[in-house]
């Protein structure tokens, strides 16, 4: 009984710890996006899909790999924290990658409406996927491993131990005597009868 309890209470402490550290994610991520900036001039809106990475990709190797991976990692850690704190860990690797990308894409999508009324802050629908990508990809290396390794633990710790099994391999023999069994076989129980 109380196994199950620090179970669901260590499930819970999971739980609250992803909800926290999605807060503070998110909190960091409106503060990079949605601040206003002082800058000269401003690109147009990009309403054309891969015409901004085609651009990125234009300016160098360098200069590609750069603004391509902070797109891809800006909200990459949701990919982790949405499904931990979520909490769940017998759920299908398909509906959980497909509910958090599509998650991250709102997030992502919220995050160029609002940019749209902010100065210095540029629309582009390659951040979006970029956004979205990153999401799958974190989601990807992490969650299933990750769940994967939660379960044995959890497994782990409702399954009897050795000293359990142990005890329960004796025979009981006439008067309530415990005798060991040398071969492990399961525990039999010789019935005393009554004196007449």
């Amino acid at each position: 009984m109380q196994r199950q309890g620090s179970g669901g209470s260590a499930a819970f402490r999971f739980r609250v710890a992803g909800v926290i550290l999605l807060l503070v994610h998110l909190l960091l991520v409106a503060w990079l996006t949605l601040r206003p900036l002082d800058v000269v001039w401003m690109t147009a809106a990009n309403f054309e899909p891969l015409a901004g990475i085609k651009a990125d990709l234009a300016l160098g190797p360098l200069q590609a790999v750069r603004r391509i991976g902070e797109g891809l990692l800006l909200l990459a850690p949701l990919g982790v924290l949405l499904p931990m704190a979520g909490g769940k860990l017998n759920v299908s690797p398909l509906a959980s990658l497909t509910r958090t990308m599509a998650a991250g894409a709102f997030i992502s999508l919220g995050i160029e409406l609002l940019q749209t009324g902010i100065p210095g802050q540029v629309v582009d629908v390659d951040s979006l996927l970029l956004n979205t990508v990153g999401v799958g990809l974190a989601h990807l290396l992490v969650v299933p491993a990750g769940r994967a390794r939660l379960r044995r633990v959890r497994t782990r710790r409702r399954s009897p131990g050795p000293a359990a099994r142990r005890r329960d391999t004796g025979v009981v023999r006439e008067g309530g005597l415990r005798e060991e069994s040398s071969q492990g076989t399961p525990p039999t129980i010789t019935r005393v009868g009554i004196a007449p």
